[in-house]
């Protein structure tokens, strides 16, 4: 790996970071002044939804760790390893997110799984208020005065 390729890896979580931080500012500030009837803003809210929801996938994804029997341990969970091996599928699946040390207890928070379907519902409804932003400017320049 040159310099110029560690730099841009390096570089690139502050940079992500910046965005989301500038998204965040841009969609609380856009708010009260109505900044929202335009089309071009609702990429700010998409944005902090994408960034929300990466990372808490990430978080559900990344719950058990490399060692599930120690993170139950540590957790004071029985592991079962025959209901582990019944269900070996379940902690490598995308979604719903689950990586459970026995029939009743789950690994992954239970926020997980529906703040991503929240964001999935979500992100379609920033499009859908920048399809509306758009065709109500559209008209509004249309409308003779």
């Amino acid at each position: 790996m040159n310099a110029v390729s560690a730099l841009a890896i390096s570089a690139l979580p502050v940079i992500l970071l910046g965005v989301f931080v500038l998204s965040v500012w841009k969609t609380a500030r856009g708010l009260p002044t109505r900044r929202w009837k335009r089309p071009a803003w609702w990429v700010f809210p998409a944005v902090v939804l994408i960034g929300i929801g990466c990372v808490t996938w990430f978080v559900g994804a990344l719950s058990g760790g490399l060692d599930v029997g120690e993170a139950c341990a540590a957790r004071g969970v029985p592991y079962d390893n025959e209901y582990r091996a019944e269900h070996w599928r379940e902690p490598s699946r995308w979604f719903p997110l689950h990586n459970k040390c026995n029939a009743q207890h789950d690994l992954v928070p239970t926020f997980v799984n529906p703040t991503v379907v929240a964001v999935a519902v979500l992100l379609p409804c920033c499009v859908a208020g920048a399809v509306a932003a758009s065709v109500l400017e559209r008209n509004k320049r249309a409308t003779p005065h």
